[in-house]
């Protein structure tokens, strides 16, 4: 299986490889709400997923499923408008899928932006966290099965799974543009429901101050893949498990979409520090 697996992401970059000028060194998934803030490319090239062999199909509001090449702050990019999630019925391997095509194509950073809700009693809505850590609670590994030995090791060491220059660098362009931004640990649910006040006590108990339903697969995607990873939640909403209130969608949307101009601020200042 493992073979069939690298041979399509072989072949689906094998497929960009040809219809693009310059190959990218910087990747950039956005999550919830944040589809359009990769707008601000130089684009040069633009594929939506469907037309993609062996590319799954984002099937999330928000999310529009292309993938766009182009240039940034001198530096060259493949951006994901949209990502898979496990709770949409995808495999570990399906949702990591684009990060194997990245690497085929020799990306070696890559920033990703998520939509979360705050654990942490000291965020607000609309704040953005720098993520620096993460706890694991989907359940799922993409790792698990055979190993790709050309890809990555047996066992990669998740001691800097978020790479601590990126975050400085984030920090930094936060501070120089008066932006505050947060720094924490981000956990994973598979999802979809969103989280009961008793979950919402528990996950406090784990150290996590942001929660979502993405990314988990992605970076240890990534770092098995030996590609440097830089982390950015939107916080779109504050959980108090003492005083519940329902979150909707397009709520959740709405604050994502406030943040996109901050967000899109500090990641072309870290890319042009890169």
């Amino acid at each position: 299986m493992i073979k069939k697996y690298k041979d399509k992401a072989v072949e689906t970059a094998e497929f960009l490889r040809f219809r693009i000028t310059t190959l990218p060194r910087i990747g950039l998934m956005t999550g919830t709400g944040l589809g359009q803030s990769v707008e601000f490319l130089n684009i040069s090239a633009a594929f939506d997923y469907k037309d993609i062999p062996h590319f799954p199909t984002s099937t999330v509001e928000s999310h529009p499923g292309r993938l766009l090449f182009g240039e940034m702050e001198g530096k060259q990019i493949i951006a994901m408008q949209g990502r898979f999630h496990l709770y949409e019925g995808y495999s570990e391997l399906e949702v990591s899928f684009p990060i194997r095509v990245m690497q085929e194509l020799g990306v070696t950073v890559l920033i990703l932006t998520n939509a979360a809700g705050g654990l942490n009693p000291q965020f607000n809505a609309g704040d953005i966290m720098i993520i620096e850590d993460h706890i694991n609670l989907t359940g799922s590994n993409p790792l698990i099965g055979p190993n790709e030995d050309s890809w990555g090791i047996r066992f990669p060491d998740m001691i800097h799974a978020y790479d601590p220059k990126l975050a400085v660098l984030a920090e930094n362009a936060g501070k120089n543009a008066g932006i505050h931004l947060q720094k924490g640990t981000y956990v994973g649910l598979k999802g979809p429901s969103l989280e009961t006040p008793a979950e919402v006590r528990f996950l406090r108990t784990t150290g996590a101050d942001a929660v979502g339903f993405s990314t988990i697969q992605e970076v240890i995607t990534a770092v098995h893949a030996g590609i440097k990873v830089l982390g950015l939640s939107s916080i779109t909403n504050v959980h108090n498990p003492d005083a519940p209130v329902p979150a909707t969608v397009e709520q959740i949307i709405a604050v994502a979409e406030q943040a996109s101009p901050r967000l899109e601020m500090i990641i072309r200042t870290v890319v042009g520090n890169i």
